[in-house]
């Protein structure tokens, strides 16, 4: 099974950019898929953006397309998130997540989760 930490998170103006780390430890990080994922408190958690294990392909939220970008790097056990452009409809708290197929990890929400990240974006 496969340890996640997500950093980066923190208080930023609309605006402005922030980049989300996640690293992975714990199996073999370069055949899976990588996402991120968000919860508002109050709702329920919402898919951002997923990457495939050799990074060919992407898939995003349409309210961040063009804003974020998911990228992975394998030989550090990374996944990040930069985030540009941000607006206060996108504070919450950020997680990562992990699954062999990328269809699976950007449609079905896992039962595991690790702390996550904050992230506050100030108008």
């Amino acid at each position: 099974q496969v340890q996640l930490v997500e950093s980066g998170g923190g208080l930023v103006q609309a605006g402005g950019p922030l980049r989300l780390p996640c690293a992975a430890s714990g199996r073999t990080f370069s055949y899976l898929a990588m996402g991120w994922f968000r919860r508002v408190p109050g709702k329920e958690r919402e898919f951002v953006a997923a990457i495939s294990w050799g990074g060919d392909s992407t898939y995003y939220l349409d309210s961040v397309k063009g804003r974020f970008t998911i990228s992975r790097d394998n030989a550090k056990n990374t996944v990040y998130l930069q985030m540009n452009s941000l607006k206060p409809e996108d504070t919450a708290v950020y997680y990562c997540n992990a699954d062999p197929n990328i269809i699976t990890l950007a449609t079905t929400l896992s039962d595991h989760w690790g702390q996550g990240t904050q992230v506050t974006v100030s108008s």
